[in-house]
Parts: C-alpha cells; structure tokens; sequence
C-alpha cells in the first residue's frame, strides 16, 4: 500500500468496505503520530486495553491543549452539557449510576433479561413484514428498525416520532467521524441537530414530571437516590445518548454481522441448526467487525510513555479498537472469523469505566436478530459484495446490504 497518510487513510471512505490492510500497516507503528498537533494513534491490543484504564487519559475535551480542535466537540458545543461519556470521575461515575439504575441492577437488575420476549416478537414481526418479498435491504428492513423500536420503547419515546428524530440523529452522528476534511457547515448541523433533539426529549420530560411512566425517561427524571438528581439539562443529555447509542451501534453490528455469515456460510448453517451458538458468533463478531472502529476523544491530562514514546500532556489520543482487535500479538490468526476461539476478549464494547453502557442489550439483540434471520431466511445471499458503505469512520457498517432468499420459513 502506497504510504499516503495513514490518519487519512483511515479516515478515508475509499476503505470503509475493507480498513483492515490500513490497520495492518498501523501495527507496524503501534504509537503513530504523524504531524504537530495531531493526534496519537494507538492500535496494539494491549497499549490500547492499558490506556483504557489508565487516569492519566481524560475524556473531556477542556483538556485538550494541543493545537487544532478536537473533531467530535462539535456535536457537544450546544447548549446542552457534555454527556457523561464525555466527562471523567467523580462526574462520570455520578451520573452513571444514575442512569444505570434505570437500566440495571441493582434497581432494575432483570430489566434487559425480561426483554428477550418482547424483542424476539418484535423481530418476528420485521421477518413477518417482509411477506412476499425475495430480495430485501437489511438494514432499512431490519437492522435499523428493531434497536429503534427497542429504544424508544425503554426510553418511552413514541415510535411514530422516529422519522423525526432520525432527521437529527444522521447528522449528530455525522458529526462523530473524525475525518479532518469536515466542514464548519456540517458541525453546525450536527450541533443544530443535538439542540433540537434535546428540545424535542424536553417535551417528554416535561410529560414525565407530571406523569410517570414505566419508562427510563421517568427514571432519570425522578431519581433521588444517594447519587442525587440529574439536573434537567443532564437528563436531556443522557436521553440524546441513550437515544442515539441505543440503536446506532447495534445497527452495525446486526448489519456487519449478517454480511460476515453470508460470507461465512458454514457458520451460517451451523446458527441454523443450533441457535445456542448465537452468543459465541456475536462474540467473535464485535472482535472481528466492531461496529465502533476507534476511539477518537481521548486527551493526555499528563505525559505518558507508551512503547518508549512520549505522548505530550493535552495531545489527542486516538484508540483504534479494530486494529487491537486483530492483534497478532493477542489473537492466533486474528484474520480469521472463527466463533470457537479459546478467548475472545475483544475491545468492541471498550474497557475500563467507559466500557459500553448498553453492551448486555445489544449482545442480546444481535444474538436473537441473527439467529431468527439464520432460521427464517431460505438460502439467503448477498446481493453485492462489497455492499456501499456508511461515511464514518467510527461506526463502521453498510448503508445497505441488500440480500435475496427462495422462501421464509
């Protein structure tokens, strides 16, 4: 491969459908920093899970003192404050908890497991509404229909409402690619985009405080625990997160997942004949084709030595999550989609105390999605390899993957 740069050939679409020989080539530098006032990147598996889990890595963009903006601010730079994803303790871990207790243990410790009904129903349904069709698009027809369901669902936000906060979530997460060519004009639509959406989730809050529902909205709105409340500017912050992390991911990995079966059709069958083995194939899919390929918002808050290079207090530091997941260092024949791996400790929920909020829920819908889908679809196959790609070089998955099949079963 011609060394052009390599930050921009990551953040190139040209390699959407296939990053991985770019990667390849970014191990050969594990720390790569390539010009003044850019950023770090980091793609060992093991440099990256250290990093992870080291304080001394700030999530929050006040700290970054290295020349140039910080790529993914921009969506933040509303009026609305930083989600917690983008702070660092005691912050970060305050409003947390908060918001897990609506999602897990210990308040609700069996909310995403009672699920399993209500999400194979509504998966039923999508394969249902595919009637007479033999040729479908997987991701406006399936992948991206069921994690919105599901999230407005927990949320409490009406699902008729999804063609308009789908109207403001494309350039929100626009505004996450890290690519250095992005107009001023398109943060500013991603930024008026945050506003509006949070304006919109205001409404329903406003709703909440005067009626309370069984929903997570009326959870962060009425929480008193030993944490305290969330603010309302910090409910609406943590509900544009949920809202937006709550589908966006998944999507990809239902969509990257049905794309490797098909080009995996021994594992396919095997899904067929023993959905059991759905947890291991999701496994070896957020190590093989994470949906989230790299880390971006990462600043130094001292200097750190990694590999015998000195990263400068407030330099950026990008984490390449993809590249570590294909480590040979970590890994015995990392290019390999093998779903019977010994270990398959991967990075495509993160690690350390930013590790994927939703990571029980997603696994959970990938597993029955691809597993209905291995069941019901008669001979699938794809339409086009490779299908066209999203514009992001963060979320990684296909815009369309269109799939044809003789019959449903």
């Amino acid at each position: 491969m011609p060394h052009t740069s390599l930050l921009r050939q990551i953040t190139d679409f040209a390699n959407r459908a296939d990053p991985y020989p770019v990667y390849e080539e970014l191990r050969r530098t594990p720390v790569f920093h390539e010009e003044e006032g850019g950023p770090y990147l980091i793609s060992s598996y093991y440099d990256i899970e250290a990093l992870l889990h080291d304080p001394r890595i700030s999530s929050d963009a006040a700290n970054l003192t290295a020349p140039g903006d910080d790529e993914v601010s921009g969506p933040e730079a509303t009026g609305l404050p930083p989600s917690f994803i983008r702070l660092d303790p005691p912050e970060h871990d305050r409003l947390r908890r908060i918001a897990n207790g609506s999602f897990g243990p210990p308040h609700r410790p069996h909310r995403i497991e009672n699920m399993r009904g209500e999400l194979a129903e509504i998966v039923s349904g999508l394969i249902d509404g595919f009637g007479d069709a033999r040729q479908i698009d997987v991701v406006d027809q399936f992948a991206y229909p069921f994690p919105v369901t599901v999230i407005c669902r927990l949320l409490g936000v009406p699902r008729e409402d999804e063609p308009r906060f789908r109207a403001w979530v494309d350039p929100i997460v626009a505004g996450l690619d890290p690519d250095t060519r992005t107009s001023a004009e398109s943060e500013r639509t991603a930024q008026e985009a945050r506003l509006q959406l949070g304006m919109y989730l205001n409404g329903l809050v406003e709703q909440r405080v005067r009626e309370p529902r069984d929903d997570m909205l009326s959870d962060l709105v009425n929480s008193h625990g030993p944490d305290g409340a969330m603010t309302t500017m910090e409910v609406l912050s943590t509900s544009v997160l949920l809202l937006i992390a709550g589908h966006e991911t998944t999507v990809n990995l239902i969509t990257n997942g049905m794309l490797t079966l098909l080009r995996h059709p021994e594992h396919l069958q095997r899904l067929r004949e023993d959905p059991g083995l759905a947890p291991r194939i999701v496994e070896e899919l957020l190590r093989y084709e994470p949906p989230v390929q790299l880390v971006p918002q990462r600043t130094c808050i001292t200097d750190i030595e990694v590999r015998g290079v000195t990263i400068p207090k407030g330099s950026r530091i990008w984490l390449v999550l993809a590249a570590g997941n294909r480590d040979p260092e970590r890994f015995k024949d990392p290019e390999r989609f093998d779903p019977d791996r010994e270990d398959l400790q991967h990075l495509g929920f993160g690690s350390g105390i930013h590790s994927c909020f939703g990571a029980p829920l997603a696994r959970l819908e990938a597993q029955i999605a691809l597993s209905e889908l291995a069941r019901r679809l008669v001979n699938p196959r794809l339409v086009e390899d490779p299908p066209p790609y999203r514009r992001n070089a963060v979320l990684r998955g296909p815009r369309h993957l269109g799939v044809a099949f003789d019959d449903l079963r």
